[in-house]
Parts: C-alpha cells; sequence; structure tokens
C-alpha cells in the first residue's frame, strides 16, 4: 500500500506528468481502498468529494493490478474524456504497457450496411438532411474507428444518424456481406485483447441483463469492474431490467421494411402496405394518448376506447406485418431481421398490454411527436444482485454523491450491495474558507403562487454583487419559463436560457461571454464544468424533490406504504439529498476557487429534515445576511485590476468567483485568483 502512497505522493511520477498536481490524503485512501478490493475480490462503494481525484485514485491501482479491468462511466461524454486524456496520463507517468480499449454501444458506430441503405431514401430527406448524409459518405472514407463522435459536422440528434447506424433490432450480425469490415465487430475484438476497457452504464446493462451487445467473453472475463458516477446506477438499471415500447422502435421498423423491401421484394407490395398502415396507427395512438407531453400512469388512459381501439388495430397489424416478413424472410437477410424485430415487438406489445404484476409499474410518456409505453421494477436490487453474482469479479461503485449524512444505506439497499465496504472521503478542499452558503429569510413556501417571483426577486441582488457569472437551476420548466420572461429585457448582464440552443452551444457562450446569467433545469445539475471566472455564484429555487405526479414515484411511494415503511425518509428524502449534492459539487472545482451557493428553498430551516440537507453538504460559512453576500465580491470586484492580463496590456480574462442560481441541479467554477 504504501507504493501507491508514493506514487500519488509529491515526488510520484503523476506529480511529473500533471501540471499542477499536488498530493492528497484522500486520495491515497481512495487508491489504497480500491488496490485492497481488486486484490481480494470484493466490493467497494466509496464517495470521493470533489477534488479528491478519483479518477487517479482508481486507474493507478487499476492499471498496477496487472488483471483485466472493465470501467464503466455516466455518460458517452465523461467515457472520452476517461480514455481519451486520463487514462493515457496515468499510463505514461506509470510507464505501463497497459492494452486499453474504448467500447461504445453500437448505435455509435457507422454501419455499413445501413449507409447503403439510406441512399435509397433520399426522397424522404430534407436538403439538410442530404447534405448530412453526403458528409458522412465522405467521413466513412477516411475514418479508422467509425466511432460518430469524430463527426463533429452532424450534430448528435441528426435524423441521419438512426439512418446509417445499427441496433441490437436492426443488425444483421454475421449475415451481413459487411461483416468482416463492421466498425462494432472491430471494436470488440479489440476490448476482448485489451487489459483495460472503458465503456459506459447502458452498454455495461445491455450486455449483463439482456445479454444483446454480444460481448462474448468481454464481461465474465473480467476481474474487475469499476463504476464511476455510480449514483446513475438504479435508475439506468431500472430501464434495462423494465420493457418499453416506443414509437421510435415501431417507425423504424415500418422504414426499415420498406427499404428492405425496395432491396430484396419489389414484387411484394403488401410489405409497404402494411408498413405504411403501421405507421399511421403508430401517430394515431400519439394522438389519443393527449396532445400535451406528459408521464402518466396507464390506468388514466387504459380504459379509454380511442386507445383500446387504436392499441387493438395496431396488435393486429403488427401480426400481419410479421406474417407478411415470414412469407418474405427467404428473399434476404435485411427482411429476415425485420421478421425477427416485428415478433419481438408484437411480443412487447402484448405484455405491455396485460395487466401488470404488482412487482412493476405500467406507465407512458408522451413528447410532441413521440411515445413510450413502459413497464419499471419496484425493485431492482434482486434483479442487479443477481447479476453481479453471476460475474464473481471485484466491484467498485463510486461517485461525488452517494452517502446521505453519512450512510450509505440508501444507495446499496438499492442495488443490493449491503455486505460491500464503504468508505467515505470528503472533499479536501476548503469551503469553509473559499465558500459561502447564503439562506435568504422571508421566502414564500415553495407551493406558493407566487414563488418564483420571490426567487427572482433575490436573485437580482445576488446578480448584481456576482456582476452576473451564474447559473440559475430550476425543478420545473415552468419555474423556469416563468423566470426567463421576468428576467428578459431587465438584466444588464447576458441572459441564456435552456432550449434556446444545444446545451453544449449555451455553456460554450457562458464561458466566452464571461458575466453570463444561465437559466435551466435538470440537464445542467450533472456533466457540467465551467471552471473558472464566468460561474461565481450558484442560485437553486427549491430542494430537488421528484415531482409528486410522476408514476414512478408513486408506485414506489404506494409499495412501500403498504409494506409498512416510511417513503419520505427512506426514498424521497435520499434521492432529494443526492441530487441536491450533485449539484453543489459543481462550485469548488479547484483549491483556490470561491463561490456563493444561493439555497431559495425556506424548508431548510423550517423543516427538520432541512438538517439532514445541511449536513450533508460541505462545511462552509453560512450566512442568512445578504450583505455578507456583497462582502464575499467585494474582493474581487475590488481587484479588477488583478484580473488575468489587466496590467500587461493584454485583453482581460472574465473575473474568476463563483455565482450559480441553483434551482434544480449544478455547475461549477472560481473567483478572482
Amino acid at each position: 500500500m504504501s507504493g501507491l502512497t508514493d506514487f500519488l505522493g509529491e515526488t510520484g511520477p503523476l506529480a511529473d506528468c500533471v501540471q499542477g498536481f499536488s498530493p492528497r490524503s484522500e486520495q491515497q485512501l481512495m487508491a489504497e481502498a480500491v488496490a485492497e478490493t481488486i486484490a481480494a475480490n470484493r466490493t467497494l462503494i466509496v464517495e470521493a468529494g470533489t477534488g479528491t481525484g478519483k479518477t487517479f485514485a482508481y486507474l493507478m491501482p487499476a492499471l498496477l493490478s496487472g488483471k483485466k479491468i472493465i470501467i464503466s462511466t455516466g455518460t458517452r461524454h465523461l467515457q472520452d474524456q476517461l480514455y481519451g486524456k486520463d487514462l493515457p496520463v496515468v499510463r505514461k507517468a506509470l510507464k505501463a504497457p497497459v492494452a486499453t480499449a474504448l467500447l461504445k454501444g453500437r448505435t455509435n458506430y457507422l454501419c455499413w450496411h445501413r449507409l447503403q441503405t439510406a441512399g435509397s431514401e433520399g426522397r424522404r430527406l430534407s436538403a439538410k438532411q442530404a447534405h448530412e448524409l453526403e458528409a458522412v459518405r465522405a467521413w466513412s472514407d477516411r475514418t479508422a474507428s467509425g466511432d460518430v463522435a469524430e463527426l463533429g459536422l452532424v450534430s448528435e440528434d441528426s435524423i441521419v444518424w438512426p439512418r446509417v447506424t445499427s441496433t441490437v433490432e436492426n443488425c444483421l450480425g454475421q449475415e451481413c456481406e459487411y461483416f468482416q469490415d463492421c466498425f462494432v465487430v472491430k471494436a470488440r475484438r479489440n476490448a476482448l485483447e485489451a487489459d483495460i476497457v472503458v465503456i459506459n452504464h447502458h452498454l455495461l446493462f445491455a450486455d449483463m441483463v439482456l445479454k444483446e451487445e454480444g460481448f462474448g467473453e468481454l464481461l465474465p472475463g473480467a476481474d474487475a469492474f469499476i463504476i464511476d458516477e455510480a449514483h446513475q446506477l438504479p435508475e439506468v438499471a431500472s430501464i434495462f431490467f423494465g420493457t418499453t415500447l416506443s414509437s421510435h422502435q415501431l417507425r423504424d421498423l415500418a422504414r426499415d421494411v420498406r427499404l428492405e423491401h425496395l432491396r430484396e421484394a419489389g414484387d411484394m407490395q403488401d410489405l409497404p402496405d402494411a408498413a405504411d398502415r403501421m405507421e399511421a396507427l403508430v401517430h394515431q395512438l400519439r394522438l389519443a394518448l393527449g396532445q400535451t407531453d406528459r408521464r402518466a400512469a396507464w390506468s388514466e388512459v387504459s380504459m379509454d376506447k380511442s386507445v383500446q381501439a387504436v392499441l387493438s388495430d395496431l396488435s393486429v397489424c403488427l401480426q400481419r406485418l410479421a406474417d407478411w416478413l415470414e412469407v418474405a424472410a427467404e428473399r434476404g437477410k435485411g427482411l429476415a431481421g425485420c421478421r425477427q424485430r416485428a415478433a419481438v415487438l408484437k411480443a412487447r406489445l402484448g405484455l405491455l398490454l396485460e395487466h401488470a404484476s404488482g412487482d412493476f409499474i405500467h406507465w407512458f410518456e408522451t413528447f410532441r411527436t413521440s411515445f413510450r409505453l413502459n413497464l419499471t421494477p419496484l425493485n431492482v436490487a434482486p434483479a442487479f444482485r443477481n447479476c453481479i453474482d453471476n460475474l464473481p469479479s471485484a466491484w467498485i461503485f463510486t461517485s461525488a454523491t452517494l452517502a446521505v449524512g453519512d450512510s450509505f444505506g440508501h444507495f446499496a439497499g438499492q442495488l443490493g450491495l449491503d455486505d460491500a465496504r464503504m468508505l467515505k472521503l470528503d472533499s479536501p478542499f476548503d469551503y469553509r474558507k473559499n465558500a459561502l452558503l447564503y439562506l435568504p429569510e422571508n421566502m414564500p413556501a415553495p407551493n406558493d403562487r407566487f414563488y418564483v417571483d420571490a426567487v427572482v426577486a433575490c436573485a437580482r441582488d445576488i446578480l448584481q454583487a456576482s456582476a452576473g457569472r451564474a447559473f440559475m437551476l430550476f425543478t420545473s420548466h415552468a419555474a423556469l419559463r416563468s423566470a426567463a420572461a421576468q428576467l428578459e429585457n431587465t438584466l444588464e448582464y447576458p441572459l441564456l436560457v435552456q432550449g434556446a440552443a444545444p446545451r453544449r452551444e449555451l455553456l460554450e457562450r457562458f464561458r466566452e461571454l464571461g458575466n453570463a446569467v444561465l437559466l435551466g433545469t435538470s440537464s445542467f445539475w450533472e456533466g457540467v464544468d465551467v471552471r473558472g471566472a464566468a460561474l461565481s455564484c450558484v442560485i437553486i429555487d427549491k430542494l430537488p424533490f421528484g415531482s409528486p405526479g410522476d408514476p414512478v414515484l408513486q408506485a414506489r411511494i404506494e409499495a412501500m406504504r403498504e409494506q409498512g415503511g416510511n417513503p419520505f425518509m427512506e426514498y424521497q428524502l435520499p434521492r432529494a439529498v443526492i441530487n441536491l449534492k450533485q449539484g453543489v459539487g459543481r462550485l469548488i472545482r479547484d483549491r483556490d476557487d470561491r463561490g456563493v451557493l444561493v439555497l431559495c428553498d425556506p424548508r431548510l430551516r423550517s423543516k427538520s429534515y432541512g438538517r439532514i440537507f445541511l449536513k450533508s453538504l460541505p462545511e462552509m460559512t453560512r450566512t442568512s445576511n445578504v450583505d455578507n453576500v456583497h462582502e464575499f465580491f467585494a474582493p474581487a470586484a475590488a481587484c479588477g485590476s488583478a484580473v488575468p492580463g489587466a496590467n500587461r496590456g493584454e485583453t482581460p480574462l472574465p473575473q474568476q468567483d463563483f455565482a450559480m442560481i441553483w434551482v434544480s441541479r449544478d455547475v461549477t467554477t472560481t473567483a478572482c485568483h
């Protein structure tokens, strides 16, 4: 163990390779715990506060172990960062001859077969989409990996990508004429040969639970699994242990049937006719489910005669399509694949139309032009525990937000990990010196009709002190829209609002402006890292409790009540605490960062459970006097000439403090150094 401490010490190899590296006892303790867990083939849950350096803390022992290790991250963005940035640094520092591989789900790789068939649909593409398709074709001639993330010219949400990538349902597998050149196959071969493989949670569950991604020996061959951003795991698990039928799946099948009909069975007009009929019924079902976007229990619409009629017709249509595909399957591999997909979707529809057992939540959600029908398990712990027991390896679960107070009971209980070793490491950052928690007085109750007005009024004063440079995060889109309407054309600082542009563009603009105020909801709680002066204050409107109208939450609350539990204390409160911690962790991102956290919700002081939230946050100076906020920011205002470049005839960089308007979840950064 002392060797790891030396590696992460002041004169260790990382100090030579990482600019500004400083030893942290918390990082060294985590590295030792990870090494022990891997060696003993056990399970570890570790919360590593912001600034611990948890990535290096698990990469170092992983690379030194000499074992096959799979590392899973929460998002593809974090996956790319880990593989492209952090892993090479540690490998270089250790001079370790370790083979590494990056593996994503198949929808992240160009599919040669679907790229060829995409041309058949030219008449259905807009001019912009046709241009994007040509960009993909040009890129296909020069890419070595086929990873769609390489092509920045085409946005992630372009309609072109689903047409040139494969899914489990439409992949032809070894029957495909391009199998030997398949990018997915090549990526998996590399992963099988590598010592360290970086994947993401969705990919992990796709193979561990559904056995659909075709890893073969990859997961069973691993000696250890390191799960980063593990707080996301219960939610991802509920998706993969459940059943979903979406309008996208049905429409994709209809489109592929038409394409394969043109390629392989042009004389069978019944095929495209059945596909067109199914697509029309999908549209009718979306209308029957209501005009607004919503999440609701299936019982709210299950007895509606129009919904019942469309579902009955859809079931018949799917069966008819499957029958025609049975006849056509011998014409070609594409049609055979469509036949199998039709059978799977028909079975899913049948399952969703049956009365769900008490172990599952039956619900639906609608969007502007689409829908999803869902069966979600009430409790994923038994199924998840069974999966990891079938993979008898070392398991390390880590995140900055896993504990409620000092207890890991909520997280461990959700996944059946009660026998794990548990380690809580606080942030090494000096929150007491560099951060201020402001709890405004005289705020109305959160359910008051004028509550958002009060939040905006509070924010205006804070924004003057922070000179903009803030995130305002809300727990609902309605609150965000109301605040945006009140602040528009009345702020002296640039206003950026979620939904006006893609998240990445908003963040880039926020950083460039240096004095902007960004309004966001849940998508800004995680995966958002704004370092430097541009973000100096976080303002949060309410404690992030789940919406009481959410059908999944309602069902879980009712089930816990029936079992004699206390759903608020055992489920709702712990979830809200972890969500709040996730956002607060974005405030101080560096040892010299400074910032103000504003929590507007009066329940932090008026309710007994408010103490649980406050106890779970880093220790920082607390105030209810707005004058203290102005005093906190005063040094930054006074040191305007000390902003980098200001005294050297250079263009000054934005001042660096930390202001983030928190209403929902997260963000980051610093003050005048």
